[in-house]
């Protein structure tokens, strides 16, 4: 599948310093080193396109294009995977509610957060895969499954074995009751008769009535969620057969914690004695005016809706900065506000043709980056070096400070 335009990141200085990178780990609940390495393996979650491109979606994605970003200002590659799950349940139960088809919802909605993505400055992934176009990799995942006995059936779909992962449950700390209450919740289906487990999980869904399906060594239908991005990340960031784990951070939003990436992992781990992710990284949550923001209460803010508006997308880009990744947050019309008088005055700064020493903030920019991208810092920082621009000397080029706050922040100034 086509991503979006990509996006020119400038090259730092060859004497810049980057620090090396630390994230929260959500598997084992610490703040871990990013070891150096040539390549990085990094595989994030992507929409199902029947309602994009919200906010909670924007920080999600901002959160790994500062990681994707800041991986790359250490001199090595980003092998950056997304997928986009452009067939299933929440897609066709849109599509028939608005009377439209399902393909054309799905087509119109990746048109929408491409622009999005675009107009944020997110850098594309290295492969963008539909869940369409991965049907061949996800038969042949189910395929090996079946082969270790991992799989069964109940009335022709296909169902993975939860108890074959000797680890399940240890990635994302959760009771049984509370595994069983979330995957309720997120899409399982604990109380279908016929099941072994409660927890186990569709891997091929037979073709239903008035629902599309796909040809396959197992009947006509289509994939499962959680096996879908198993397969897409296995085989499009082509881990070598030493690599233990195959890949070095699994992320997406908190939500994915359960059950999503508990089954990629559980999925990966049976399939090929590995693990799947060294690091299981993950955005907080977006809540508008004092609430949870969902669709089911219908409060999302769309930023195609804010672009229309006439809202800066850098403005925007800031203050999802203006806290931490990792922390559930809200949206307000001041935080926005807030966030272009900061930039606003950032800009105005940043045109004199001679501006204070840098050197020192972008140090600090860079430390406050490695310790688990505390942005709010980085930000802070920022805006106190704008209040003392024009009372400080000596001056020098602003070119420096301007191509980091491109090439690490995504802030086009």
């Amino acid at each position: 599948m086509k991503s979006w335009n990509q996006v020119l990141v400038p090259i730092l200085r060859s004497d810049t310093n980057v620090p090396q990178l630390c994230l929260t780990n959500s598997s084992t609940k610490q703040i871990e080193p990013v070891f150096k390495k040539s390549l990085y393996r990094m595989y994030v979650c992507g929409i199902t396109p029947y309602d994009a491109t919200h906010l909670g979606h924007a920080a999600t994605y901002l959160t790994f294009d500062l990681i994707n970003r800041y991986l790359r200002a250490t001199g090595s590659e980003v092998r950056y995977v997304q997928n986009i799950t452009d067939i299933d349940d929440p897609l066709l139960e849109r599509a028939q509610r608005d009377g439209v088809d399902w393909t054309e919802l799905a087509h119109k909605q990746i048109d929408l957060f491409r622009s999005d993505m675009q107009a944020l400055r997110v850098v594309p992934p290295h492969s963008y895969i539909g869940a369409v176009e991965a049907i061949p990799l996800v038969v042949d995942a189910i395929g090996v499954l079946k082969e270790k006995n991992i799989i069964y059936t109940v009335d022709e779909d296909l169902y993975f074995k939860v108890s074959s992962d000797t680890n399940f449950g240890k990635r994302s700390h959760l009771s049984q009751e509370k595994m069983l209450e979330i995957f309720a919740q997120r899409g399982g289906d604990p109380l279908r008769k016929g099941k072994l487990d409660p927890l186990d999980c569709l891997v091929w869904i037979s073709q239903r009535s008035g629902e599309p399906g796909w040809d396959s060594l197992f009947g006509k239908g289509r994939p499962g969620w959680h096996i879908e991005c198993t397969s897409i990340a296995i085989r499009y960031l082509a881990p070598d057969d030493s690599q233990n784990p195959l890949i070095d951070i699994q992320g997406g939003g908190s939500d994915l914690i359960f059950p999503h990436h508990e089954m990629c992992a559980a999925q990966a781990q049976v399939m090929t004695g590995r693990a799947l992710a060294g690091l299981y990284v993950h955005a907080g949550m977006i809540g508008l005016d004092g609430e949870k923001m969902s669709k089911s209460k219908g409060n999302l803010v769309f930023v195609s809706q804010l672009l229309a508006q006439g809202q800066d997308p850098m403005a925007i880009r800031w203050a999802l900065m203006k806290h931490h990744y990792t922390s559930d947050r809200m949206w307000t019309d001041d935080l926005l506000e807030e966030a272009v008088i900061e930039i606003t005055a950032l800009r105005q700064a940043l045109e004199q043709e001679f501006v204070p020493p840098t050197q020192e903030l972008i140090e600090s920019m860079f430390l406050s980056l490695a310790n688990d991208l505390d942005t709010p810092n980085v930000l802070n920082q920022i805006n106190k070096w704008v209040k003392n621009s024009k009372d400080s000397s000596p001056k020098e080029d602003p070119i420096t400070l301007l191509t980091v706050l491109d090439s690490v922040l995504g802030l086009k100034l």
